[in-house]
């Protein structure tokens, strides 16, 4: 099974998270790549891959600005992702609470509108908690992955 990791980031934690995945899971059974969303289309998504958004939020609930150009290109030219599997890890620091996660949950909605089909949960991860965002991430990884394969069987 290939996971593609699509990170947005502004600071770096989000690409430090998606390593760790990385690093943490990739075996012979599972490649797992990590691609920054700079310069990214919506033909992404036609890879032969499960999909990951990880991915931080910046400002007032926005996506960053390295995922803003492929955010806004779904929604403009709305392509149909029936076929595509994904999950998010949307980070985020409670004390913005009208804002926490936002950009990971923007994604979640828009992906979940153009027809893609969510494995598990969304991971939401607060870096202003007591526990490192990669730490929180590899405990989530673990019963993703689980869904993962699940779902690759079925497909």
């Amino acid at each position: 099974m290939h996971v593609e990791i699509l990170v947005g980031t502004m600071t770096g934690n989000a690409q430090l998270v998606a390593q760790e995945l990385e690093l943490g899971f990739g075996d012979e059974d599972t490649l797992i790549t990590v691609t920054p969303m700079d310069d990214l289309g919506p033909e992404v998504f036609r890879r032969d891959a499960v999909f990951l958004v990880c991915t931080s939020t910046y400002g007032h609930g926005d996506v960053p600005d390295n995922a803003r150009e492929l955010f806004e290109a779904l929604q403009a030219r709305r392509p149909d992702l029936s076929a595509v599997r994904y999950g998010v890890i949307a980070l985020g620091d409670s004390t913005f609470a009208d804002t926490f996660a936002h950009g990971g949950l923007r994604f979640d909605q828009l992906l979940a509108e153009l027809g893609a089909r969510r494995i598990g949960e969304r991971a939401t991860i607060d870096s202003a908690g007591s526990e490192l965002p990669e730490e929180a991430a590899v405990a989530w990884m673990r019963g993703w992955l689980e869904q993962a394969r699940a779902a690759a069987v079925e497909a």
